[in-house]
C-alpha cells in the first residue's frame, strides 16, 4: 500500500506540472480542435506573439522623409500587427549607402537590408556574410510575394554562388528610361524638340548661348549628370548614338557589355568635344545623385536623364516638373528619344535584393521570420494599398475594383509630411495596381502626364535574358568597375579623347580578367538558351 501512495503521489506531482507546461503553453499555441468544437475558452483568441525589436536599413528616393510617429501609420500598422519595434534605417542609393551597410555588417548587421551594390549582394556571399535563405523564403512563408511578385523559377535563375543567399525586391516589369529636355526654353529659343544627334548638339549650343531663361546671364547649360566624382556614368546618349544599349546586349551570339565595348573609344571623343565646348554642366563630374536634379530644377540645366515613369509627372510633387514649376511655372520637362530605331535598354531584371546577415539568422532566427512575414505583408494588396494610397476611407475610397483617391487628404497627411510613403514603398518601389486587378484614378493626372505614359509604349526595348550573370568565383567585380570608372576618366579628362581606350581596354580585359568575367557571362547565357 505504501509503494502505491508514492506511486499516486508521483502522479498527481506529474499531472499538476503537466496541467501548468499546458496552461503556459496555451499564450503561444492555439487550443487544438476535436471535432469543430473548442477545448479552450481562449482557442479563438490569436496568440500574441513575443514582442521584437527589429533594424532594418533600406536605399529610398530623394527628398523623403518619414514624418514623427503619431503621423507615419504605416509604422505604427506594422508594429501592431506583428507587435515589433520596427527601426527603419534609410538612404539614398550610392556609395555611401554601401558604405553605411558595409561598416553595420562589421559590426551590428541590420536584422534585414536592401542591397545597393553593383553586384546585387555577390561579394557579400562569397564573403560569407550573407544567410541560407531556404528555412525562410517560400511560398509557404510568403505567399503573396509569389502570387503576385515573382516565381520559383525566377528565384533560382537569380541565387548567386550556388546557394540560397538572396531574393528580389519586386520590380517594374517596364522601363521608364529616358532624357528629358526643357520645352519651355526650347519655346523661347524658337526650336523644335531635337530628334537627331546632330539637331540636339545644336539646341546644347542655344541652351548655353542664348539665354533660354531670358535673365539677360549666360548662366545655363544643356546637359548635367552625376559622376559622384568617380566615374562618367551611363547617361549620356552618347551610348546610344553608338548602339550601345543599356546597360548591355547581345550582338552576334556574344555578350556586349556597354561600359567597356571597344566602342566607348568614341563615346569619349564625343563627350570630351561638349565638353570642350562648354555646352555641360562644369560640376557634373563631381555631381552626386541627386545634384545634377536638383540643378535642373534651379533653372541651370535643360536636360537631364530620367529614370522613373513619374520622374516629370505633374501629379508627383517630388517629381522635376513639378518642383521646377514651383521656382518657374512655366517650365515644361518633356521626354526626348534620339534614337528611336535603337534599343534603349534591355527589359528589367531582377535587381536590388532583399538580404539577412548569416550572424542574424544564426544568432536571431525568429527576427528574420518576423521581418519575412511583415515583407510578405508589405507585397499583399492590403500592405500596397496602405504604402502607396494611405488609409481607406480617409486618403481613398474603394468601390469595387476601383481606388478613387483624396487628393487633397493625401496631399496634407502624406506628400506635406515628408512625401513618407515613398520611403515605405522601398518593398513595391513602383505603381502597379493592376497586379491586384485595381485601377486608380488620379485627378491630379493631366494631360501631360498620360502624353509621357503614352510616350514610353512607343520605346523599343530588348527582351530580357532570363538569367542573372553572375562572376566567376572570387572575381573582383567592384575593383575591375572601379579600375574601369578610373581609365574612363583618365580618358575624358586628362587625354580628353578616347584614343588610347583600347590599350586602356586591353588592361582591364588581361589584367583585371575583364575576359574570365565577360566568359563567365556567356557560359550562363548560354545555359538558358540566350546565345549559342
Amino acid at each position: 500500500m505504501k509503494s502505491i501512495k508514492i506511486g499516486s503521489a508521483a502522479l498527481l506531482s506529474l499531472a499538476l506540472v503537466l496541467t501548468a507546461c499546458s496552461k503556459e503553453k496555451e499564450t503561444d499555441t492555439p487550443a487544438k480542435q476535436t471535432g469543430g468544437a473548442s477545448q479552450s475558452p481562449s482557442a479563438d483568441v490569436k496568440p500574441q506573439k513575443e514582442k521584437l525589436s527589429l533594424n532594418w536599413l533600406v536605399h529610398v528616393q530623394a527628398n523623403t522623409n518619414l514624418p514623427e510617429a503619431g503621423k507615419d501609420f504605416v509604422k505604427k500598422k506594422i508594429e501592431e500587427k506583428f507587435n515589433v519595434e520596427l527601426k527603419l534605417d534609410y538612404m539614398i542609393s550610392g556609395q555611401d549607402y554601401i558604405n553605411k551597410t558595409n561598416a553595420l555588417l562589421a559590426s551590428t548587421p541590420p536584422d534585414m537590408w536592401k542591397d545597393g551594390t553593383p553586384d546585387g549582394g555577390n561579394q557579400y556571399a562569397v564573403s560569407g556574410l550573407l544567410a541560407d535563405m531556404t528555412p525562410f523564403v517560400s511560398p509557404q512563408t510568403m505567399p503573396n510575394y509569389f502570387k503576385y511578385w515573382t516565381t520559383e523559377k525566377e528565384m533560382k535563375l537569380y541565387q548567386v554562388q550556388n546557394n540560397f543567399y538572396r531574393a528580389p525586391v519586386p520590380f517594374d516589369r517596364s522601363i521608364f528610361r529616358s532624357l528629358y529636355i526643357r520645352k519651355d526654353w526650347l519655346d523661347k529659343l524658337g526650336l523644335p524638340v531635337p530628334k537627331t544627334y546632330d539637331e540636339y548638339v545644336e539646341t546644347l549650343r542655344k541652351f548655353r548661348n542664348g539665354d533660354p531663361d531670358g535673365n539677360g546671364k549666360k548662366d545655363t547649360y544643356g546637359f548635367t549628370t552625376a559622376g559622384a566624382g568617380g566615374s562618367i556614368g551611363l547617361d549620356w546618349p552618347e551610348y546610344l548614338k553608338h548602339g550601345l544599349t543599356f546597360p548591355r546586349k547581345i550582338e552576334n551570339d556574344r555578350f556586349v557589355d556597354i561600359q567597356t565595348d571597344p566602342k566607348i573609344e568614341f563615346v569619349i571623343n564625343d563627350v570630351a568635344k561638349l565638353i570642350q565646348e562648354d555646352l555641360v554642366d562644369p560640376d557634373w563630374y563631381l555631381n552626386k545623385a541627386p545634384q545634377h536634379v536638383e540643378k535642373a530644377i534651379s533653372g541651370k540645366a535643360g536636360v537631364v536623364l530620367g529614370a522613373t515613369k513619374d520622374f516629370a509627372f505633374d501629379s508627383n510633387p517630388q517629381s522635376i516638373q513639378a518642383r521646377t514649376k514651383q521656382l518657374f511655372p512655366n517650365a515644361n520637362w518633356v521626354p526626348l528619344n534620339l534614337f528611336p530605331d535603337t534599343p534603349a535598354a534591355v527589359k528589367p531584371s531582377p535587381a536590388n535584393p532583399f538580404l539577412f546577415a548569416k550572424t542574424v539568422a544564426e544568432k536571431n532566427p525568429e527576427k528574420v521570420k518576423r521581418s519575412i512575414e511583415i515583407l510578405d505583408w508589405l507585397a499583399s494588396e492590403e500592405g500596397y494599398l496602405l504604402t502607396h494610397y494611405g488609409e481607406e476611407g480617409k486618403h481613398y475610397v474603394k468601390e469595387g475594383q476601383t481606388i478613387k483617391l483624396n487628393v487633397d487628404a493625401y496631399t496634407n497627411d502624406i506628400a506635406k509630411q515628408g512625401d513618407f510613403l515613398k520611403i515605405w514603398q522601398f518593398f513595391t518601389p513602383f505603381e502597379a495596381p493592376q497586379i491586384f486587378g485595381l485601377t486608380v484614378l488620379d485627378s491630379r493626372m493631366t494631360d501631360h502626364d498620360r502624353e509621357i505614359t503614352k510616350y514610353f509604349t512607343t520605346i523599343k526595348l530588348n527582351e530580357n535574358e532570363g538569367t542573372s550573370l553572375i562572376p566567376p568565383q572570387g572575381f573582383d567585380l567592384a575593383g575591375f568597375r572601379k579600375r574601369q570608372a578610373e581609365l574612363q576618366t583618365k580618358a575624358l579628362l586628362e587625354d580628353k579623347s578616347g584614343k588610347n581606350w583600347p590599350q586602356y581596354r586591353e588592361e582591364l580585359m588581361t589584367k583585371y580578367k575583364g575576359n574570365e568575367l565577360f566568359e563567365s557571362y556567356e557560359k550562363s547565357l548560354r545555359a538558358v538558351g540566350a546565345i549559342k
